[in-house]
């Protein structure tokens, strides 16, 4: 899967960005159809220790899905999003699953009444 990393008023390490890719790489395993992903890195000026946000968008086809984390760490903000991300994954596929198993039920009904 493609991913893209944006870091917004900072530069990011060559770590954090394999990090980061390590960890989107793992969602393929849940959901192979994944067409890419873009990753939103910031720093929020606030006085909260927990002042870094990461935010992430993945393409699915006929779908987009985002979870935006706010944590101490950009490693533990970007471990929850995926998380959430892993969640949502699973909830497209019943999703999908259900919707194919009704087309195929209305074509064999309409197969049926044609006979």
């Amino acid at each position: 899967m493609k991913i893209t990393v944006q870091s917004i008023h900072f530069t990011a390490d060559r770590k954090l960005l394999d990090f980061i890719q390590k960890k989107a790489d793992k969602l393929d395993t849940f959901y192979d159809q994944i067409i890419s992903g873009e990753v939103y890195l910031k720093l929020e000026n606030v006085e909260d220790e927990a002042n870094k946000i990461t935010e992430i968008k993945l393409l699915l086809p006929g779908n987009r899905i985002f979870a935006k984390e706010q944590c101490k760490t950009f490693e533990e903000a970007t471990d929850l999003a995926i998380e959430s991300l892993r969640k949502q994954i699973e909830k497209h596929k019943q999703k999908k699953t259900i919707a194919d198993a009704a087309a195929k039920k209305a074509i064999l009904m309409a197969a049926a009444e044609d006979l």
